[in-house]
């Protein structure tokens, strides 16, 4: 990659994303409402376009082979992310979170899974360059997790049992009901959290769950730090309209998991193999994007059982 271009498109990345999130925080959000189905769908088209225009800048600049490669890692991080919706609906329900307040936790979660995605990527592409082999450990995890996740039934969520939540009751004191939208109130001289910092807290420890499987993914695609991060944040950044969108479809997408369980399949092999045989990035896509289409597909024609989500 071409110093000057790499440095002009971190630029242009780094002003875009903050500005992005200052704007929907500040102006599009800046009052508490609850986000209807039709102004989710216009955030939707909003960051995928931004994704898309994003990568056409890559395929001016740097060309057909990395555009191919952001438009992989961002379809692989999308498809695993819309899985993960299932997991922050089931802990919105868990903890009966007012529907005005969900953009809110989304929002604030998105940042801190942001630094964690970035933690987490550096690591990883440290480790892979320091030792090679590592590849294969990666490579064997993700086959392990497509075939757990395609054994997976139902989903389960344990708030109580999460440590951090542990932790912070031991040192903090939290408020028996929401405070509006506040994260922490003042009362008897003492700073208290309210139960939307700790869904939020659940929600950023749930992420580094979902880091582990979607990083090395990516990985497995290309090790290329830019490429990885951006590709990654771009994802997450649609995350929130995403959920909005699809919050009342998902139970609709039985069959989903068994999708993704098989693209991680794939993505785990393709890396265990790429000493010997080099898949070429455009069937990889085409590969990944099949799978997609079948398992959404299936769950729209194809009778479902009669189960939904396990909610305590």
């Amino acid at each position: 990659m071409h110093p000057p271009t790499h440095q002009i498109l971190w630029i242009i990345f780094a002003v875009l994303v903050p500005l992005m999130l200052f704007l929907d925080l500040k102006v599009f959000h800046r009052k508490v409402h609850t986000v209807e189905f039709k102004e989710a769908l216009k955030g939707c088209a909003f960051w995928i376009g931004l994704a898309l225009l994003f990568n056409a800048g890559i395929y001016f600049t740097e060309g057909k082979e990395k555009a191919l490669l952001f438009f992989t890692g961002y379809l692989v991080e999308e498809s695993l992310s819309v899985d993960n919706l299932f997991v922050f609906l089931l802990i919105f329900s868990y903890f009966r979170l007012p529907k005005e307040y969900e953009h809110k936790v989304l929002f604030w979660g998105i940042l801190g899974a942001m630094i964690m995605r970035a933690v987490f990527i550096v690591l990883g592409i440290s480790l892979i360059n320091r030792f090679h082999w590592i590849i294969y450990i990666f490579g064997a995890f993700l086959i392990y997790t497509g075939f757990q996740l395609f054994r997976r039934k139902e989903k389960e969520i344990h708030p109580e049992k999460n440590p951090i939540i542990r932790l912070l009751k031991k040192f903090m004191r939290i408020t028996p009901d929401y405070e509006k939208d506040r994260f922490f109130i003042r009362k008897d001289n003492q700073v208290w959290a309210t139960p939307l910092f700790v869904i939020l807290l659940v929600v950023e420890t749930t992420d580094v769950i979902f880091a582990v499987d979607s990083i090395p993914a990516i990985l497995a695609i290309t090790t290329d730090p830019f490429i990885v991060y951006t590709s990654n944040i771009f994802a997450i950044l649609g995350l929130r309209a995403l959920f909005f969108a699809l919050s009342g479809l998902m139970r609709m997408f039985y069959y989903l998991h068994y999708g993704l369980s098989v693209i991680l399949v794939f993505i785990g092999t393709k890396m265990l193999l790429m000493s010997y045989i080099k898949i070429p990035v455009g069937i990889a896509l085409g590969v990944i994007a099949s799978i997609l289409c079948i398992s959404v597909a299936a769950s729209l024609i194809l009778d479902k059982p009669n189960k939904t989500p396990h909610v305590q």
